[in-house]
């Protein structure tokens, strides 16, 4: 199984399953496929939105493992 940290790129969470971005979005990130998600990683980007890293890697993180 995948696992997600903080420093992995967005983008790069999306194309391992796109089935992710309802979290992102649940999270408050709802521009997934903006330029900035190819260079940005989910820490970068929880810095700028405001939101915990931490959750957010959770939820992604129980998400991929439910799919086994």
């Amino acid at each position: 199984m995948a696992k997600v940290n903080e420093d992995m790129l967005i983008k790069d969470v999306l194309e391992l399953d796109e089935g992710t971005a309802p979290i992102f979005m649940k999270h408050g990130m709802h521009c997934l496929w903006c330029p900035s998600s190819y260079f940005e990683s989910i820490k970068d980007a929880c810095a700028v939105h405001g939101i915990d890293p931490s959750k957010l890697v959770d939820d992604l993180n129980e998400y991929l493992s439910s799919k086994q």
